[in-house]
Formats: structure tokens, C-alpha cells, sequence
């Protein structure tokens, strides 16, 4: 990488870390580009050569965090002996949930916004990472042999919209109820629509 284009990754790279910041403890709605660009310490006209506006930012904040903690489970589940594939989806799930509990501030910021629309636009259009999470589940697809799932797509989408909007709800204002009396309803969800894309 030249030192043109490592400058130029530095400078998009300290946008991104103002902006997260600022979105999760001055949230969203309260933060304009102004206060990214003075906190970043870059000029006005630079921001606007990585991004369109602050929205764009979000949703690359959105899926590069969603994407890390994928991983993480993924890689988490490898550690782990667990052979039956329902039950992995489950792991992964109850994994991220997990992560966003402890982090409340983090979970308004993700799970709020997070759309498999989002992700899947943002991880494609992203090559810094080797393997994406994305990759790493139709590994685990594939290796299940035995298996013939149907439109993996919308199963993916069908798991993430339902579990990133009821986890939301339940772990910040425990409507219905709260998060750890949901999880089993929200997993034995999971389990159906999992159940619904598996040909016999």
C-alpha cells in the first residue's frame, strides 16, 4: 500500500471510529457531520469523498460490528461440539445476543437498524476482511451434507430481522417481557423457520 492510500485509509478509518463513538453516546439523531469531521480532525470536504452522509456511515458501522461478532461466533462455534445444525444457528445467535446484553448502548445502536439488507450490502462492497461471516455460514451449510435447505437467503433474513427487533424490544425496555424470558420462545422461533427451509 502506498502512503497515499495508507493516508487516505487512516483518514476514513478515523471517521468511522468519531462516528461510532458519537453514535452511541450522543445517539444518531443528535449527531451531524460537523461534530464527526471536528471529532475525526479531518476537513468537512473529506468526508464527503468516503461517504454520502451520515447514513451511509451508520449502516457501515452497522454491518463492519454485526460482521465482527458473526465472526466471532462462528469461530466460537468451531471451539464448541456441536453437531446438529439447528442447534448451531442457535449458537450463533444467543452468542451475539449475548454480547449485545452486556452492551446496552451498543445493542440501541445495532439492533435497532441492523437488516440482512444492510449487512449484505455493506459486507460485499467490503474487502478488508479474509473470510466474512457470510462466507464462513455457507461453509457450514455446506458441510452439512445430510441437509437440503431451501432459499438460505431469506432464512438468514428471516433469523436476523427476528432476532435483532424482539432482543431490542425485550433487553432494553422488557416489553413483553424480558430478554432471558423471551430467549426460549425467541429460539424455539428460530428452530420453526429453520424447520420450514429444510427439504425432507
Amino acid at each position: 500500500m502506498g502512503k497515499l492510500a495508507d493516508n487516505k485509509e487512516k483518514k476514513q478509518h478515523s471517521l468511522l471510529e468519531s462516528a461510532y463513538d458519537l453514535f452511541l453516546n450522543k445517539g444518531f439523531e443528535n449527531t451531524v457531520v460537523s461534530d464527526i469531521v471536528m471529532k475525526a480532525g479531518v476537513a468537512k470536504g473529506t468526508f464527503y469523498l468516503y461517504f454520502k452522509d451520515k447514513h451511509q456511515v451508520r449502516d457501515v458501522l452497522i454491518a463492519r460490528t454485526a460482521e465482527k461478532f458473526f465472526l466471532e461466533a462462528l469461530y466460537a462455534l468451531q471451539k464448541k461440539n456441536i453437531s446438529d445444525f439447528t442447534e448451531q444457528i442457535i449458537f450463533i445467535v444467543d452468542y451475539v445476543l449475548n454480547i449485545m446484553q452486556k452492551n446496552p448502548l451498543l445493542l440501541r445502536f445495532i439492533a435497532k437498524n441492523l437488516s440482512w439488507g444492510i449487512y449484505q450490502k455493506a459486507i460485499a462492497n467490503d474487502n478488508t476482511s479474509e473470510k466474512t461471516a457470510y462466507s464462513l455460514f455457507m461453509e457450514l451449510v455446506h458441510s452439512h451434507t445430510e441437509l437440503q435447505i431451501d432459499a438460505i437467503d431469506t432464512m438468514l433474513f428471516l433469523i436476523i430481522e427476528l432476532a435483532s427487533s424482539t432482543s431490542y424490544r425485550a433487553i432494553l425496555d422488557h416489553d413483553p417481557m424480558s430478554f432471558d424470558a423471551l430467549k426460549p420462545y425467541l429460539n424455539r422461533s428460530i428452530r420453526a423457520i429453520i424447520k420450514l427451509h429444510i427439504q425432507n
